[in-house]
C-alpha cells in the first residue's frame, strides 16, 4: 500500500442512446448516456478507474472539473490518503478557490464523485477485494474514519455511527452468506422509458416477466392520459400482484404532483420518484403527507446534492424511499454517511441505478447496506443498458443482482469500448458524424 499515484487522467465517454429513446423520460427525452471515466495511475501495479455519469452535452465540463482537482490527488501517497481518508475527502471538497463553484454540488461535486470512485477502486484492488467485501470487513471506527461528518452531527455523530455498525455485528456473517448464495432484488426500468411505443411496453414487460422480474417502474410526467394508458399497459402485463413504481423526474410542481398522483393511485404504485425540484425538501414533505392516505411513498435522491440535503429530506419526512446515487453524491464516503443517516430515520435505501456503470457501483453500496447498517433487503434499480462496456459487468438471475467477487469497484471499462466512445473522435461518433447522424458540439 506504499504506492504513490503519479498521474490523473479522464475521457469524455457517450454512447448515443438517444437515437432509440433509450433512457427517455419528462425532462430527458433525448438523452446520450455518458461519463467522464477517469483512471489514477500509481507507481505499482494498482490502476484505480472512476467515473461520473451525465446524458450526454456537458461531459466535457465535467472533464475539466476532474482534471483541476487532479493537481490535488497525483504525487499523493495511497496509504496517506487511506490513513485519512476523511481530511483527504475534504481537502478535495473544500479546496479555498474552487469550492467557490459548488461548494459540494454540481459540476465540481460529481467530478470528485469520480476521483473519490477510482480511488477507492484501488483501495478494493490492493487489499484483492470487490468493494462490498473492503468496507464490510473494516472495523467500525476504520470505516467511520472514512467519513466527513461537517454538518450532519446535529443528526449523526461519528461515535454514533460506530454504534449503529457494532450493533449490526450480530448475524453479520450469516447476512453475508444469505446474500452470496441468493443474490440481491432488482427492479427493472428498460420497460417504461416514456419515448417507447406501446407495443414495445408490453413485450419488454413479458420479456421482463420471463427473466423473474417482479417490480417495475414506469416514467410519467408529459401527459396525463399518455400515463394512465400505459400504466394501464404495465399493470395489465406483470398482473395484480407485482409491484409498480412511477418517476416523474422532476417535472411537476407540488400541487400538480398530488393532483396528478391521485389519477394513477387506482394502479397501486408504491412510490413516486422525484415529482418536484429535487432541491424542494418541504414540497416534498408536503407531497408526502398528501399521499400517504393513498399508499404512495415519495422517492428522491438521484439529484439530491449532498450529504446535507439528504440529512433534511430524512429529517422532515420527505422521502419514504432513500435513492443515492454512487455518483451524484462525492462518492463512496458520502454515500455511506446517508446510508447511516437513513438507517437511524429507519428509511429504506433502494438505489438509483442505471445510466452508465451506476448499476455496477451502487449494487456494493446496497450488499453493505444489508450486511452492516439495516440487515434488511431493499431493491436495486437495473436498466438493461451497455453493461457490456465493463470488464465485470454485473449478472442479473431470475430479477436477483448476483454478488460481484473480482477485486475493485466494478468500475474497469474495456479499452475497446473507450476508444471507441470517446467523443468526439472515437470510431462510433466518426462513423456517426459521417453518416449526418451525430453532429459534434
Amino acid at each position: 500500500m506504499d504506492c504513490q499515484i503519479i498521474a490523473c487522467s479522464v475521457r469524455d465517454i457517450r454512447f448515443p442512446t438517444s437515437i432509440g429513446l433509450h433512457g427517455s423520460d419528462a425532462m430527458n427525452k433525448q438523452p446520450d448516456y455518458s461519463c467522464s471515466f477517469v483512471e489514477l495511475k500509481t507507481d505499482s501495479q494498482y490502476i484505480g478507474n472512476g467515473f461520473t455519469f451525465t446524458v450526454g452535452r456537458g461531459n466535457e465540463i465535467v472533464c475539466c472539473a476532474v482534471e483541476a482537482l487532479s493537481k490535488l490527488v497525483v504525487g499523493t501517497k495511497v496509504k496517506d490518503i487511506f490513513n485519512d481518508f476523511s481530511s483527504f475527502w475534504r481537502r478535495l471538497t473544500s479546496e479555498d478557490q474552487m469550492r467557490w463553484i459548488g461548494p459540494e454540488k454540481g459540476v465540481i461535486h460529481i467530478a470528485t464523485a469520480a476521483i473519490v470512485n477510482a480511488l477507492w477502486d484501488i483501495w478494493a484492488k490492493i487489499e484483492g477485494k470487490p468493494l462490498w467485501k473492503l468496507i464490510t470487513d473494516m472495523e467500525p471506527e476504520k470505516l467511520v474514519s472514512t467519513i466527513d461528518f461537517r454538518y450532519i452531527r446535529d443528526v449523526l455523530a461519528p461515535g454514533e455511527a460506530v454504534e449503529i455498525l457494532k450493533k449490526m455485528r450480530n448475524g453479520k456473517t450469516k447476512r453475508e452468506e444469505y446474500i452470496l448464495r441468493e443474490g440481491y432484488p432488482a427492479y427493472t426500468t428498460s420497460c417504461g422509458w416514456l419515448g417507447y411505443p406501446d407495443e414495445k411496453i408490453r413485450q419488454l414487460c413479458k420479456e421482463a416477466l420471463a427473466k423473474g422480474f417482479t417490480q417495475f417502474k414506469v416514467k410519467v410526467g408529459s401527459n396525463i392520459d399518455d400515463d394512465i394508458r400505459r400504466c394501464q399497459i404495465v399493470r395489465e402485463e406483470i398482473g395484480a400482484e407485482n409491484i409498480l413504481m412511477t418517476d416523474a423526474n422532476q417535472k411537476w410542481e407540488v400541487q400538480e404532483s398530488i393532483d396528478w398522483m391521485k389519477k394513477l393511485a387506482k394502479f397501486k404504485p408504491i412510490w413516486i420518484e422525484e415529482p418536484t425540484s429535487p432541491d424542494d425538501v418541504i414540497g416534498h414533505s408536503t407531497i408526502s403527507k398528501a399521499l400517504k392516505s393513498y399508499n404512495i411513498g415519495v422517492a428522491t435522491g438521484e439529484q439530491c446534492q449532498n450529504r446535507i440535503l439528504f440529512k433534511q429530506f430524512l429529517q422532515m419526512g420527505a422521502m419514504q424511499f432513500c435513492q443515492i446515487d454512487a455518483c451524484r453524491l462525492g462518492g463512496v464516503n458520502e454515500n455511506l454517511a446517508v446510508i447511516l443517516m437513513a438507517a437511524k430515520f429507519d428509511v429504506p435505501v433502494c438505489p438509483h441505478a442505471g445510466g452508465v456503470g451506476l448499476c455496477e457501483l451502487v449494487q456494493h453500496l446496497s450488499i453493505f447496506d444489508y450486511i452492516c447498517v439495516s440487515g434488511k433487503i431493499r431493491v436495486i434499480e437495473y436498466v438493461d443498458h451497455l453493461h457490456e462496456h465493463f470488464k465485470e459487468p454485473v449478472v442479473i438471475r431470475n430479477g436477483y443482482y448476483q454478488i460481484p467477487v473480482a477485486a475493485g469497484y466494478s468500475s474497469d471499462m474495456k479499452e475497446e469500448s473507450l476508444n471507441q466512445y470517446e467523443y468526439p473522435n472515437g470510431t462510433i461518433w466518426q462513423e456517426l458524424s459521417t453518416a449526418g447522424v451525430a453532429k459534434k458540439d
